[in-house]
């Protein structure tokens, strides 16, 4: 409560006052709650996924989406800090790193009751470490326990082509959609075997040319139609199955090239483990997986994970996973129980506004906690003068 309320910057010696104005606890208390704190993160993640899967997907496949990001932050000593590759200022021709935390969070993609764009609601997190696992390890880590704790069900993963690795490393509840090179080199599937033939079976059959050369010629395009963050779009497609030997050895995918009928985009060039994937529908899928750059952005401007200064033991990565379950609460609380009944706001620059943002769900929760703390401590004079107090001296001093 204290962190959603807090309206300055979110240092946990600010988010204190707003958890609760006289607590009767020392500073170091919060402090120690991230870095000695005996929950674990795993653990609390497993609950918060099967609330999540229980409460939107009770049945069928559970879409996944991996991606990392780096928090920012300053000062030698933050245990894991690393310089990092800034994916947001860097180019193909100018790279820019920063010094900060690198973080990979395993995201459920849930599509919201208002339709257009899904949400991606964190459900696991890694903190990847210098000299430690690689981030494709991380991700297959992740896969692997959040298997574990759903072993009847089925995931589709959707991943930027960094981690298309990752197809000859799943488990075998899991199938990915990603992007492939232009220049990939692909083969056909090995031929069956004739009945009575000698020798060892091959492994993969001829080559083919690289994904951007089959798009200059072939004829074989189809008219589809695809729903791409939630808008519905047309989409030319080309789809075989091929052997990315180098990528995911024996294991044969999908490719699925999409082209834009008016000529307007680039061609994409997508495939996918699971050869009985609509191939519509993989395009839509690997589209959907742009919502975790949106969480990513409102973990950073209106949660400020990136803000508390806490640098010894677990509490860097104790305190980013804190936060990124709490942006999926205030979600699933909007969803739940104010969606339906809080207005979105009326102004004259939003006059066509129609879907709400994770600003409007913070805001909604906001007002909801005021409303009830004030009229819980009208009666309370002293403790409401306080309350009172504490809000103006954090909102004299905010941004």
């Amino acid at each position: 409560m204290g962190w959603v309320l807090c309206p300055t910057r979110r240092t946990i010696t600010a988010i204190i006052p707003f958890a609760q104005a006289d607590s009767p606890h020392s500073h170091d208390a919060y402090h120690r709650f991230f870095r000695l704190g005996a929950w674990a993160i795993s653990q609390l993640f497993h609950l918060w996924a099967g609330y999540l899967v229980s409460r939107f997907y009770p049945n069928g496949v559970l879409p996944l989406i991996a991606d990392d990001t780096v928090h920012k932050k300053t000062g030698r000593q933050v245990n894991g800090a690393k310089y990092c590759r800034d994916a947001v200022r860097s180019c193909a021709h100018s790279v820019v790193y920063v010094w900060g935390l690198q973080f990979v969070p395993l995201c459920l993609r849930i599509t919201p009751p208002w339709g257009g764009e899904p949400l991606a609601v964190p459900i696991n997190l890694r903190l990847y470490r210098k000299n430690g696992p690689s981030l494709l390890d991380l991700v297959e880590e992740m896969l692997d326990e959040v298997a574990k704790w759903f072993p009847q069900r089925r995931f589709l993963l959707v991943a930027d082509g960094f981690y298309a690795p990752l197809a000859g490393r799943l488990n075998s509840q899991t199938h990915l959609v990603s992007r492939m090179r232009a220049d990939a080199a692909i083969y056909q599937l090995p031929p069956e075997r004739k009945p009575g033939q000698h020798g060892r079976p091959r492994k993969k059959g001829q080559r083919l040319p690289p994904p951007a050369e089959i798009a200059q010629t072939t004829p074989a395009w189809k008219r589809v139609k695809t729903v791409e963050r939630g808008v519905q779009r047309e989409r030319l497609i080309h789809a075989e199955p091929v052997l990315w030997y180098h990528v995911a050895k024996d294991r044969p995918v999908l490719l699925v090239i999409s082209r834009d009928p008016q000529g307007l985009e680039k061609d994409d060039f997508l495939f996918t483990t699971d050869l009985a994937l609509d191939p519509p529908a993989a395009i839509s899928e690997f589209a959907n997986r742009w919502p975790v750059e949106d969480t990513f952005r409102n973990l950073k401007q209106f949660l400020g994970v990136e803000e508390p200064q806490s640098w010894k033991g677990q509490a860097p990565e104790k305190v980013a996973a804190f936060g990124y379950l709490l942006y999926g609460v205030i979600w699933a609380w909007y969803i739940d129980h104010a969606y339906s009944s809080t207005p979105l706001p009326s102004t004259p620059w939003y006059a066509s506004k129609s879907t709400p943002s994770f600003k409007d769900a913070l805001a909604a929760l906001r007002s909801q906690l005021w409303h009830g703390r004030l009229n819980y401590t009208v009666l309370d004079e002293a403790h409401f003068d306080k309350m009172i107090q504490v809000l103006v001296h954090a909102l004299s001093i905010a941004a």
